[in-house]
């Protein structure tokens, strides 16, 4: 295995700029930050007639922390209270919140049913509340709150038995994750009933004070599936038209029964093939155990946003699918890749894997800048989008410096932060205040955040959070590593 060099050892930009070039690759950085109100990360930005303060984003993070019902446990409220705190004014979706039960990720994923209305909108109130206690002015804050429905990998009813639902058959993905050879694509009947989930779910959303709702289309869940979905048959399969039908079918609903609320669209714009540990442990993409359903490493028609190698990028749908969005009156989109549970290091660029992952093949860094580059791209060719981005946790302490950089040339309008909030909420308010950043709080990508929910606990920041350090599933997390 490689040894990569890890970020905190990256002392001074000037060890930084030389590790990026020994590693052949290129990212927007700037070794000065600005502060005060003309700093590219202080600009508000205006969209569909509100203004969001400034241009840091937090991205939906879940802590399988829900009750069984749906409603928010304590960790869920102590969670979005550092949502709140942490200084940014764009809110993206919280957490992914269920559209049905059947829709669910986990027991204990959030659910939108009529009985967690006001459930909700007590959560996005506990938000607002600490981010006016902390900063004083909410009326720049945009909140959203991410629809879901896990398709093929819902487990609704136990943490660890999958309830797939799927919109075709995989000859990669069914193996994988163990989909039975009995199981049936949903029929265009069950599509349109969770297209009336959605619409449901939206509707409360407004009813519980949430600015936008944001129709998730990433990391292998329904909406991503249904742009892969080449072979299905029927009026949500085969052309682009055909594939792109759910999301104007439930934006359709969401305009004309939730008049007044936003829309925003998560997308993984890229996808590859499924990777798994070699015998040394570092990734390596799947292959089809025969020649069967056109997959192959020369053919692989599964990838959204891929070249057909499995292994490439085209982002020749990626750029129709944001010239639909446009059409549809959708002005917020959330640029992603790839999947957490079959591409991770795609995905989430991290030195460390959770439990059921594989080792990097790649420095995490060049999934980075893979990440940075194709997102860039997207914005050249949609600049009327507000275009928020993916993938800066493991940028670690050069994050701002990045983030700074791509906001200034236009690469993206909003820098998008994960794994890091769960760990140092702050730092948005930190860098905008020119205050130090506190290199002990930096998320490192241990993936104990993943790790844990992979094993049925909840997901925090086992390592830097103390909070979730003095938990007694810390001791269950430290004994589940220990025996890999």
């Amino acid at each position: 295995m490689t040894a990569y060099r890890r970020v905190a050892h990256l002392k001074t930009a000037g060890d930084f700029r030389a590790h990026l070039q020994s590693l052949g690759i290129s990212m927007p950085f700037e070794e000065k930050l600005q502060t005060g109100p003309d700093a590219p990360l202080a600009q508000s930005y205006e969209v569909d007639g509100r203004t969001i303060g400034n241009r840091f984003a937090i991205l939906p993070m879940e802590g399988w922390d829900g009750t069984l019902e749906g409603k928010p446990g304590e960790l869920t409220r102590r969670r979005w209270q550092h949502f709140g705190a942490s200084g940014a004014k764009l809110i993206w979706g919280g957490e992914a919140v269920a559209v049905c039960h059947e829709g669910r990720a986990n027991p204990n994923q959030l659910l939108f049913n009529e009985a967690n209305v006001a459930d909700l909108a007590e959560l996005r109130q506990s938000l607002i509340a600490e981010h006016r206690l902390r900063y004083g002015r909410t009326d720049d804050l945009l909140l959203g709150l991410q629809l879901t429905h896990s398709g093929r990998f819902a487990r609704p009813n136990d943490k660890v038995r999958l309830e797939p639902k799927i919109l075709y058959r995989h000859p990669l993905l069914d193996p994988k994750f163990g989909v039975p050879d009995e199981l049936q694509p949903m029929s265009d009947d069950e599509v349109s009933r969770t297209i009336d989930d959605f619409v449901g779910a939206a509707k409360r959303s407004l009813r519980a004070g949430f600015d936008f709702v944001d129709i998730k289309h990433c990391h292998g869940y329904l909406g991503h599936e249904f742009l892969s979905a080449l072979h299905r048959p029927g009026k949500y399969g085969g052309s682009f038209e055909n594939r792109t039908r759910f999301l104007r079918e439930v934006a359709a609903g969401i305009r004309a029964e939730a008049a007044g609320l936003g829309i925003g669209v998560r997308l993984s714009a890229v996808d590859w093939l499924p990777y798994r540990p070699g015998a040394d442990g570092v990734g390596k993409p799947e292959v089809c155990p025969d020649k069967r359903d056109a997959c192959t490493t020369v053919s692989y028609p599964y990838a959204f946003g891929g070249d057909g190698t499995g292994l490439g990028i085209d982002l020749t749908e990626p750029r129709a699918f944001l010239d639909l969005l446009q059409s549809l009156g959708i002005s917020l989109v959330c640029i992603s890749v790839g999947s957490p549970y079959y591409n991770p290091h795609l995905q989430r660029p991290a030195l460390f894997p959770p439990s059921d992952g594989y080792l990097p093949p790649e420095d995490p860094l060049v999934g980075v800048a893979r990440q940075l580059a194709l997102t860039a791209e997207l914005k050249r060719h949609c600049p009327s989008l507000a275009v928020v981005g993916s993938g800066y946790s493991y940028l670690q302490e050069w994050l701002p410096h990045v983030g700074q950089a791509v906001v200034r040339s236009g690469g993206a309008d909003f820098v998008g932060i994960g794994r890091l909030v769960l760990s140092y909420p702050e730092l948005p308010a930190d860098t905008l205040s020119g205050r130090p950043l506190d290199r002990k709080r930096l998320c490192r990508t241990f993936s104990d955040c993943t790790t844990a929910p992979r094993n049925g606990l909840v997901s925090g920041c086992y390592p830097l959070d103390g909070f979730y350090k003095s938990l007694p599933e810390a001791q269950t997390l430290a004994r589940i590593k220990q025996s890999r």
